[in-house]
């Protein structure tokens, strides 16, 4: 694609983006919430926890575990009602030209990112939506796992969390990955999902005695342990043997 033609895409996304109100949920995301719901709850038994962690104003990123396809829609569905407000969701751009699911996942605010690349527009359109006192959601591994552990997340929700002072919300996915596997068109029936919520922290960014900032791979460590957390050992990855105790990680 072109970079005239990039450029259009994204002011198109944006446009899309900001077209939703910010304080509110419109009528169409709280009918499909409720689809949603129903949806999951006939295929299978959904456990929600730490709903009253979810702050109800001001600039928030989601940060979640990346296991399954069905990540997006419990999050989404059990979480929207909660914070009363949309979430723009950064989804793979190939999502977005799915013939159902696209217009779907746009209508509910998601825009597209590239994956593999450095995708400069996307981070901005991702901060705009920050900078307006608005929701993202982000799954910083960048893709599910396979799994179902944590992978060594990448660096871009952590360098949005800096840039823009945002709290970072973190959410636990579990046994999303029994639920509907990686690899997998559809969902199996039965067994039992469950979404975890923690507290709200903001990510700040040390500087060490000889005036050196903290190295990003640190403070993005430092997140995922607050996401690590959240999960049973099974999902913790390359982030439990960091964990120190049942307390949680390291600083909290």
């Amino acid at each position: 694609m072109s970079g005239p033609a990039r450029r259009h895409e994204r002011s198109e996304a944006e446009a899309a983006a900001f077209s939703l109100p910010r304080d509110r949920l419109p009528w169409t995301i709280r009918a499909s919430n409720q689809f949603g719901r129903l949806l999951l709850g006939c295929s299978t038994r959904v456990r929600v926890s730490g709903l009253e962690h979810v702050p109800k104003r001001g600039a928030l990123i989601l940060a979640s575990n990346h296991n399954s396809n069905a990540d997006p829609p419990l999050i989404a569905n059990w979480l929207t009602s909660s914070l009363g407000r949309p979430v723009h969701w950064m989804a793979k751009a190939e999502a977005l030209e799915w013939p159902i699911a696209g217009p779907f996942m746009r209508m509910n605010g998601a825009f597209g990112i590239r994956r593999g690349a450095a995708d400069t527009e996307a981070f901005r359109l991702a901060k705009s939506v920050l900078d307006d006192g608005r929701v993202l959601g982000t799954f910083p591994e960048g893709t599910r796992s396979p799994t179902g552990a944590l992978q060594v997340a990448k660096e871009g929700v952590t360098l949005l969390a800096l840039r823009t002072g945002a709290p970072i919300l973190p959410i636990g996915c579990i046994d999303t990955d029994l639920f509907w596997p990686r690899g997998r068109k559809i969902w199996k029936l039965g067994g039992q999902i469950r979404m975890q919520v923690g507290e709200p922290f903001v990510l700040e960014r040390g500087v060490g005695p000889d005036g050196r900032k903290e190295p990003l791979e640190d403070v993005t460590t430092r997140l995922m342990l607050h996401i690590a957390a959240l999960l049973p050992p099974r999902h913790q990855g390359a982030y439990g043997p960091l964990l120190s105790g049942v307390g949680g990680p390291p600083g909290f």
